[in-house]
């Protein structure tokens, strides 16, 4: 999530929320599979065949699934001109480098809903303590309008599972996620949700990425992980045997993860 905090704060525009609702399979899709991802094939008419090359999905959060709808430093300054913050937001991106770079004492970053953690980014990157603007900027965070999915994904993930694919989130977050997901319509598209304030373990930790296995019931050469941190998910995934893409670099639309899990075949 941190790495989707530094990136966005660097400007930029992005897509309006994206809220599906109503989304169909193609009706000339046709899966046939079993418990072998080398037994599994597509049938589409007329377009041949494709091969599912992993039998599970692990995709990060903040920076990946979600996606801020504004930069972080231009929101923080809004919500701060009712409390009279002088910090610019050029000043505010600057504190978030200085505040992410600095080491947590605690285990987690992220416990239980996160307060103590954004408490400090709020203070450190604005230079103002005052408590009701942070809990302005936090609750501002709590809720899908804050976010949007990007192009495809929620296509891909229904087709993904359509074909086999165990799905699930693997986020270092707090507990706001779960909603966020449910006001962005997506929460009950996964097989598993792995947040770190709840597990007690953070990305690059072996554990979280093992307990994602677990409950989606994938060994971990089976299954790839998409992220957009190379520490925290490449180092990580990797470590316990997962294959990962970064996010931005090895794969940049939700239509490449689909492409990369379902190989087209004559």
């Amino acid at each position: 999530m941190e790495a989707c905090l530094m990136r966005c704060s660097n400007g930029g525009s992005f897509l309006s929320a994206l809220k599906p609702h109503h989304f169909k399979l193609p009706n000339f899709l046709r899966c046939s599979c079993s418990s072998s991802s080398s037994s599994m094939s597509i049938h589409s008419d007329g377009l041949g065949s494709v091969r599912r090359a992993y039998d599970g999905l692990l995709v990060d959060a903040g920076g990946t699934l979600l996606q801020l709808a504004k930069p972080v430093e231009e929101t923080y300054a809004s919500i701060g001109s009712k409390y009279g913050l002088a910090a610019t937001p050029a000043e505010i991106k600057q504190g978030f480098k200085r505040v992410f770079a600095a080491p947590w004492p605690e285990k987690l970053r992220y416990q239980g809903d996160g307060r103590p953690f954004w408490k400090l980014v709020v203070s450190e990157a604005t230079g103002c303590a005052n408590v009701d603007y942070f809990e302005d900027v936090y609750e501002y965070y709590a809720n899908g309008d804050a976010w949007h999915l990007p192009p495809g994904a929620y296509e891909t993930i229904t087709l993904l599972k359509n074909a086999g694919v165990k799905v699930a989130v693997v986020s270092n977050f707090d507990t706001r996620l779960r909603k966020l997901l449910k006001d962005l319509n997506v929460l009950d598209l996964f097989d598993a949700i792995i947040i770190s304030s709840e597990i007690g373990y953070e990305k690059p930790d072996p554990k979280i990425f093992e307990a994602a296995l677990d409950q989606i019931s994938v060994e971990a050469g089976k299954a790839v992980h998409v992220g957009d941190d190379k520490n925290a998910d490449k180092v990580g995934a990797n470590a316990v045997g997962i294959d990962c893409w970064l996010w931005g670099v090895d794969v940049k639309t939700f239509s490449d993860i689909q492409k990369g899990i379902l190989i087209s075949e004559p």
